[in-house]
């Protein structure tokens, strides 16, 4: 399957080097301001490794081991260590996967959740995932949402939510995951959005583990000590 690209106006993600900002910087400015897109799009490795993946997954536990998968492989291609996928809530099949690029496209923005989203909701040409007449879709996250995505989940039409690893672990190896309300779980809940946690955990948590034993970058906004 192929996946469409994430366009938006605003800064192309890694479209200009260093040496070419600085020029850009300094040149004066001669008429309107213009802007490059956004283009966020999934690697390559991503469509060739779901043509491995079945069309539809069963249990929250199978879909969690794609999520998982996903967030393997991402570390071993340069991004972050987190997988994510929507699929149907009630078929199982699989609609979009998502994988962290922060770091390849020097986008803060795109965690796995989000991409997931994004790249479903083009496949979908609506920003309303959750709309009378489509089916219910459920996030499979193989770590829990940061502040951000927590945020993205009602607003995107998600009705449920399978989370991997607590976001605790995420934060023990340095990631920074925001200021989550403590109850966040049940505020989704009354918004009717159902979650489940803690599928497989150990498993998901061992994917982040051994990423920061390897050396991989921690990426935040800015050091902590700042």
């Amino acid at each position: 399957m192929s996946y469409p690209l994430r366009r938006l106006e605003g800064a192309r993600v890694s479209s200009l080097h260093t040496r070419e900002r600085a020029a850009v910087q300094h040149q004066p400015r001669l008429g309107p301001r213009s802007y490059p897109s956004l283009v966020i799009a999934l690697p390559e490795w991503v469509p060739a490794f779901m043509t491995t993946a079945p069309d539809f997954i069963a249990t929250p536990h199978e879909r969690m081991r794609l999520a998982i998968d996903l967030a393997r492989q991402s570390a071993s291609h340069g991004g972050g260590p987190f997988g994510a996928i929507l699929v149907e809530a009630e078929s199982g099949r699989v609609v979009a996967p998502g994988v962290n690029l922060v770091v390849p496209l020097s986008c803060s923005m795109a965690h796995a959740e989000m991409v997931a989203i994004s790249i479903a909701q083009q496949l979908e040409h609506s920003h309303d995932l959750g709309a009378v007449g489509r089916p219910a879709l459920q996030l499979v996250t193989s770590t829990e949402p940061c502040a951000m995505c927590l945020g993205a989940i009602p607003w995107s039409g998600i009705t449920s939510l399978v989370c991997g690893s607590g976001g605790d672990v995420a934060e023990r190896i340095g990631f920074d995951e925001g200021d989550k309300p403590h109850l966040w779980s049940e505020l989704l809940a009354s918004r009717g959005i159902t979650v489940l946690r803690g599928i497989c955990a150990d498993e998901a948590a061992a994917v982040l583990t051994d990423y920061a034993r390897r050396g991989g970058p921690i990426y935040n906004g800015r050091d902590k000590t700042d």
